[in-house]
């Protein structure tokens, strides 16, 4: 997987090797599904303080697409931490939606009454 790093604050640069160890441990189970990870991290309100640090992740995947998570918290650690576990789970959740094998039959089984129901019965003449 690989991991881009985005930040024009100096602490937040400060932290791109721990941030990209982070990515990587979080997602490592999902590494087979996701290419390429970016995160971008900013300062909102500059050196006033408060809840103003922002972390955007960006998972681009095969086959579910790009998932773009922001969160925002009053640390770098914490707004990356948010955001990441927010990602993960939301692109688990759209995995299973493309893949769950129950919602898979019931539309095959749906489909095929669809076609049922259009054809004419065997040995009827139109």
């Amino acid at each position: 997987m690989q991991v881009l790093f985005k930040s024009r604050h100096p602490h937040a640069a400060q932290m791109q090797e721990q941030t990209e160890r982070r990515v990587r441990f979080v997602l490592r189970r999902l590494g087979w599904l996701i290419p390429r990870a970016e995160v971008q991290m900013s300062d909102l309100n500059g050196p006033r303080g408060g809840l103003d640090k922002r972390c955007q992740v960006e998972l681009r995947t095969d086959g579910v697409g790009s998932v773009f998570v922001t969160a925002v918290a009053a640390d770098w650690r914490s707004a990356l931490d948010n955001a990441l576990e927010r990602a993960a789970r939301l692109l688990m959740r759209l995995w299973r939606r493309g893949h769950d094998t129950r919602r898979v039959n019931r539309r095959f089984i749906a489909h095929e009454r669809r076609v049922a129901e259009s054809e004419p019965p065997h040995g009827a003449t139109p």
